[in-house]
C-alpha cells in the first residue's frame, strides 16, 4: 500500500499534499515494525493504536484527494478498502495483545 500510494505521487507537484499523503501511508507499516520491537504487550499497542490513527488520517486524504481530483475515484476506493482491512487487522492484532496482558 505505501509502496503504491509513493509511486502514485511522485510526480506531483503539490508538495504539501503528496509530503501528506505519503507520509501517512508511510506511519501506518513503520509504526507496526517500531511495535513490535518492543518487549511489553502494552508498548507494543501503544504503537498499533498510532497505526491505526494512520490508517484513519490516510483514509481521510485519499477521499480529498478524489474530491480535488488527485485520485482517480476507482483507484482511491479500492485503496479505501485495502486500509480498511488493514484497520481490521491491527485491531484483531491489539486485542490479542490485550488478551496476552489478561493471561
Amino acid at each position: 500500500m505505501s509502496v503504491e500510494i509513493y509511486r502514485a505521487f511522485s510526480d506531483c507537484r503539490d508538495y504539501g499534499f503528496k509530503d501528506q499523503i505519503t507520509r501517512s501511508s508511510l506511519s501506518i507499516p513503520s509504526n507496526i515494525a517500531e511495535g513490535l520491537e518492543k518487549d511489553s504487550s502494552k508498548e507494543k499497542v501503544k504503537f498499533i493504536e498510532i497505526a491505526r490513527g494512520s490508517t484513519a488520517e490516510l483514509t481521510t486524504q485519499i477521499y480529498i484527494g478524489i474530491e480535488i481530483g488527485y485520485i482517480e475515484k476507482s483507484t482511491g476506493l479500492k485503496w479505501v478498502k485495502e486500509i480498511s482491512e488493514i484497520s481490521k487487522m491491527l485491531h484483531g492484532l491489539k486485542k490479542s495483545y490485550h488478551t496476552k496482558e489478561s493471561k
